[in-house]
């Protein structure tokens, strides 16, 4: 059956599609509900997203040998984020992790959860783990500021944009000036009973709202900004999915092979849209520079304050410089980009040493 929240029943509540079905996208004010959740006053209805539990005491360490990511220590209630990689190193699953002492939860996309689950049983073997898919007894509920009511749950801090441990940034942003830091995010986990009476007198803002702070903050989503082909370095996931120095796992190759060469073969961008239609291009469209299809629009946002922005993949090759143009059908839209992720391993060591300054707001 599709996931329909009981929130959904809220005055003026019109249902998302895409990633989102099956919760609000707004309750009728879009851009005052977005107001609100970057204000910290709204909270925003995640319930459709997959919840997957692994416990027993060899978990963590069996996550590790699987993962992206160091998680062997991790300590309870510190957030990770993991990646499962093909062995081609394209992006198969992207978790966010939180360890309560006992338990490690995973919070995926809705889409994600049952193939995830099922595929880390597959892969137990003799270990002492238990992997259960719990989307339908545990929802979630995002906000941009810690939230005294639910200080008892327990709740995943996004690490975006800070590069953690192991980590690497290819952005040519400084981490210090990265706008993903008027960002802060969590995702609290609420029994789904519960979720009614743990948002009352609360109020709401709408998958909307969420997504276009998510873009404003250059935050890539897995099914948005990927694809089959993806690799974390062409979304700047090294940022905070990826630990560098730990042991094998699958995909690790490829992650290695591309980090030294410096040259993943797409980057991710963020585009400031002309504002002077009155719609957005379709998340799909076609970027070009001048007549050359150079990319793809994965997300597009109307935000409160910038206007009409949008996060594209385009060919490393496109120069830095470049005014890009989206094509929905025959309507153009002009864009100007920001970078992202750096086009060529240069420009991400002067970054690092202080000799290159990126453009940014």
């Amino acid at each position: 059956m599709t996931y329909k929240s009981p929130l959904l029943s809220r005055p003026g509540a019109v249902e998302d599609t895409g990633l989102d079905e099956g919760v609000a996208a707004h309750y009728g004010e879009p851009l005052r509900e977005q107001r609100a959740l970057a204000a910290g006053t709204a909270v925003v209805d995640l319930s459709h997203r997959g919840v997957v539990t692994v416990a027993g005491p060899d978990r963590l360490s069996w996550l590790n040998t699987l993962s992206s990511q160091q998680l062997t220590n991790l300590q309870a209630g510190v957030s990770s984020e993991l990646l499962l990689l093909s062995v081609q190193g394209r992006i198969e699953f992207d978790a966010r992790v939180i360890d309560d002492g006992g338990t490690t939860w995973l919070i995926v996309e809705a889409a994600e959860a049952a193939p995830l689950a099922d595929w880390l049983n597959k892969m137990k073997f003799m270990l002492r783990v238990e992997i259960h898919d719990v989307s339908e007894q545990w929802a979630v509920v995002g906000a941009t500021k810690p939230l005294e009511q639910f200080s008892s749950r327990l709740v995943w801090e996004d690490p975006w944009p800070h590069v953690g441990p192991g980590g690497y940034a290819y952005s040519i942003v400084p981490e210090e000036s990265h706008p993903g830091l008027e960002r802060p995010w969590f995702e609290y986990l609420v029994p789904s009973a519960e979720l009614e009476s743990a948002v009352e007198g609360l109020p709401l803002a709408g998958a909307m709202a969420a997504d276009a702070l998510r873009v404003a903050a250059w935050r890539p989503r897995l099914g948005a900004e990927t694809d089959e082909k993806t690799i974390p370095h062409e979304l700047d996931l090294l940022r905070t999915s990826v630990h560098l120095n730990k042991g094998c796992y699958k995909g690790q190759e490829t992650i290695a092979r591309v980090h030294n060469l410096g040259h993943p073969p797409r980057r991710l961008v963020f585009l400031q849209l002309d504002g002077s239609q009155h719609t957005l291009p379709a998340v799909g469209s076609v970027v070009f520079a001048g007549e050359r299809k150079v990319g793809t629009l994965t997300s597009v946002a109307q935000h409160f304050e910038m206007g009409p922005v949008a996060l594209a993949v385009i060919k490393r090759s496109v120069s830095a410089e470049e005014t890009l143009t989206v094509m929905d059908g025959e309507e153009p839209y002009i864009a100007a980009q920001e970078v992202i992720v750096a086009p060529d391993a240069g420009q991400v060591v002067g970054r690092q040493t202080g000799f290159l300054k990126g453009p940014h707001r």
